[in-house]
């Protein structure tokens, strides 16, 4: 129920009753209720300058958990940079030593991103320095780590490479340690046993019995299977890598041109053919069309022992048999 207005007459000296009417009383309610919305909204925007609603409680916290994960993701990205650096230098200063190939250049490694500016769909988020800073550091990390990875595809090849090196190259003695008899000459200056001249002897002659076996030193092609003069019946391999093997003064081939042929492999037999005193084997080892002393590739069948032992007789002896 409203309530009821009066107003003092002086003449009667005496409060009479107001009667506002419909519309007074509807604009009495119209004000009273926008007083009301007015203080209302003031209470409302009060409260919210002064205390957070639950809405910006909660993304308050959520931001906070961001900018942490921000924190913690920089410092793995730290860590993660540490490991790169560390592979990519026993890359450079190990891998790529040991198999004889050129460092990867510092600026390839860490040649930047093209573009004025990838990151500024990024400048509109809050914290967005740190964001930016973090994407880059990524994006940098990401790049590097391919670089990386395309580097360790290198070194798988030259390590497939370099088992195909070892196998090609000539390794072990071309008659079994236990067949051959002595060695009759080393490499160096000798006295030729027909024109006893002094000569230069380009290989190592083994002697032992006709038809001994003889092993191909290396994997290889046989470019040569014939008679050459003063050789005699003579095979010739290509190794690869700058390495070539002659065989000489045999009894029979094994092997004919073209056939490839392994480490191990009997490619012909000893014999006393050609230019030669007594059955034996002239053996050669060519790197890159240089003579070069057969002793320093004996390395894969004969103990240390052994070893020295044939270096004291292929020094003491003066003379070759061809």
């Amino acid at each position: 129920m409203g309530k009821v207005k009066y107003q003092f007459n002086s003449e009667t000296v005496s409060y009479e009753r107001i009667d506002v009417g419909l519309k007074g009383r509807v604009i009495s309610l119209i004000k009273h209720v926008l007083s009301s919305l007015v203080m209302a909204v003031i209470l409302i925007l009060g409260l919210f300058h002064f205390f957070e609603s639950p809405k910006e409680r909660a993304l308050k916290r959520e931001n906070q958990q961001l900018l942490s994960q921000y924190v913690l993701l920089n410092r793995d990205v730290v860590q993660i940079k540490k490991v790169l650096h560390d592979l990519e230098r026993r890359d450079d200063n190990i891998y790529r030593v040991i198999f004889e190939a050129d460092p990867i250049a510092p600026s390839v490694r860490k040649a930047g991103y093209g573009g004025v500016n990838r990151y500024r769909r990024l400048e509109r988020l809050d914290n967005a320095d740190l964001v930016i800073s973090t994407s880059k550091k990524l994006d940098k990390l990401g790049k590097e780590m391919y670089i990386q990875s395309k580097s360790y595809d290198d070194v798988e090849r030259m390590v497939k490479n370099k088992f195909k090196m070892l196998a090609s190259i000539p390794a072990i003695m071309p008659i079994a340690i236990k067949d051959f008899g002595r060695i009759s000459a080393g490499f160096g200056w000798r006295m030729h046993p027909i024109y006893k001249t002094r000569k230069y002897h380009h290989g190592m002659d083994l002697t032992g019995k006709i038809g001994t076996p003889i092993y191909s030193t290396g994997d290889g092609v046989v470019i040569q299977a014939r008679k050459e003069r003063g050789y005699g019946r003579k095979i010739a391999i290509s190794h690869g890598y700058g390495y070539k093997t002659i065989y000489a003064h045999l009894s029979g081939f094994n092997v004919k041109k073209g056939q490839k042929v392994k480490r191990g492999e009997v490619i012909g037999y000893l014999g006393n053919s050609g230019v030669s005193t007594g059955p034996h084997l002239h053996y050669e080892v060519r790197k890159n069309n240089i003579t070069m002393n057969p002793l320093n590739y004996y390395f894969n069948d004969i103990t240390a022992e052994e070893y020295d032992r044939m270096v004291e007789v292929a020094s003491n002896t003066g003379q070759t048999m061809d």
